[in-house]
């Protein structure tokens, strides 16, 4: 398989016209495709994702290369990385996304006038989604086969140092829907890393429905300030874990250190740790212990460093910082209600987790934790459309429009109404 290469477009307006419109031709026929059409779509762009592994793999290769010379941080490194794991992953979302009920169609709910009309609520596809997305080839793969599923078109635009990979991958998505009989152009990548596609991109009001951002702070204010069309936003991971007095110590330290360590660079890893002051002394030497051991840097307020001297002072940036690296800072509070003031105050809406054997407290958190995701007894990581059962996801919507938390297939339907009479008119 041939690996695309950036075009040096030089009239970008007059490509993403003709992106937008062949997208606008595509969305009406995947919007009344039959589900099996759908999933074997799926699960032929599954199958050829395994096929193509080695042309992937060699792909990222030239990828990785260009990130490192431009010595990109280890942690967009770590995003970026594909093996033979990380592609049957992408493999097996896309067979996850076709065994899920197809959304399109279904009745939400249906009622009946007293004048006789039969109302129904009923699921449609977006139409065309806007995907601007940094590092994570994975995305061209998770997000061109929730589109699919859920009868949406797709423009992506992933960042220049994921451009290789993910064209590789767009390729195997495109064979899928040549085997399935529906149009390629139902997902496209823009065939430039011409920054100046994105600001055309947000503009495109006529052709795209809805804007789905996933980067960086810098990108998504970007987005947010510049698009003219609705934008439903991946903000970032500012993920807490609360470790409550009431806590099982062995249970706090396991999910601690998988919350932060598992993979340090993913929006889900918990980078602040809160605990009671009260039980600080004798949970927090071996937390502390076990993550430093595992190369994590701690950073901590003056109670904390007093118990371990390889606790850096930490400052009130740190408390509003994401570091998608092995850096943690802790702190301690009064109990539940100094947890949740502290994750509500600094917090990014994200995910957020409480450890306690107490139910009432574990409540008491759950409630009043103003996020898009609250855990109790297990770690932060599991923020992810499939660990949700979902197959894969757009993001992880931190907002209060339309969806919130992991964005599946249903996250990315609307509805219409459907009315049903025997002649009624209005008196």
């Amino acid at each position: 398989m041939s690996v695309a290469k950036s075009i040096d477009t030089t009239d970008i307006a007059n490509e993403m016209a003709m992106i937008g419109n062949r997208a606008r031709d595509a969305v009406k026929i995947i919007g009344q495709a039959m589900p099996d059409q759908k999933n074997k779509a799926l699960l032929e762009s599954a199958g050829a994702l395994r096929l193509k592994t080695p042309e992937l793999l060699a792909a990222n290769e030239e990828d990785m290369g260009v990130a490192e010379k431009r010595q990109v941080a280890p942690s967009l490194l770590d995003r970026l990385k594909l093996d033979r794991n990380r592609i049957d992953a992408m493999a097996l979302g896309l067979e996850q996304i076709a065994r899920l009920t197809d959304p399109i169609g279904e009745v939400m709910k249906s009622w009946k006038r007293p004048n006789g009309l039969n109302i129904s609520r009923v699921r449609v596809p977006l139409g065309v989604i806007g995907i601007i997305y940094e590092s994570r080839p994975n995305v061209t793969a998770d997000a061109g086969g929730l589109c699919i599923k859920s009868g949406n078109g797709a423009i992506l635009r992933g960042g220049s140092e994921s451009y290789y990979s993910s064209a590789a991958i767009m390729q195997c998505l495109k064979i899928g829907l040549k085997n399935a009989g529906l149009p390629e152009d139902i997902v496209q990548l823009v065939p430039t890393t011409d920054r100046a596609a994105v600001s055309e991109m947000l503009t495109m009001s006529e052709y795209i429905d809805i804007i789905v951002p996933r980067g960086g702070k810098s990108l998504i204010k970007k987005v947010q300030e510049e698009s003219r069309i609705p934008v439903l936003a991946h903000l970032e991971g500012l993920c807490h874990t609360y470790i409550d007095g009431d806590a099982d110590p062995d249970m706090a330290k396991e999910i601690v250190l998988n919350a932060k360590m598992r993979r340090t660079g993913i929006c889900g890893a918990t980078e602040t740790l809160l605990i009671d002051c009260d039980v600080a002394p004798d949970f927090l030497p071996t937390i502390c212990s076990a993550l430093a051991e595992a190369g994590c840097e701690l950073r901590g307020d003056k109670a904390t460093q007093a118990l371990d001297n390889r606790v850096r002072i930490a400052t009130e940036e740190d408390w509003r910082t994401e570091y998608l690296e092995p850096v943690l800072s802790i702190r301690q509070v009064d109990g539940v209600l100094g947890a949740i003031d502290h994750i509500n105050m600094y917090g990014s809406n994200h995910t957020d987790s409480i450890v306690t054997k107490n139910k009432a407290k574990a409540e008491q958190f759950l409630n009043g934790v103003d996020s898009a995701i609250v855990m109790h007894n297990t770690s932060t990581q599991f923020a992810d459309g499939g660990e949700f059962g979902m197959g894969a996801e757009m993001g992880i919507s931190t907002g209060r429009l339309h969806a919130r938390g992991p964005v599946g297939v249903e996250q990315l339907t609307t509805f219409k109404y459907v009315v049903r009479g025997a002649g009624q008119v209005r008196p």
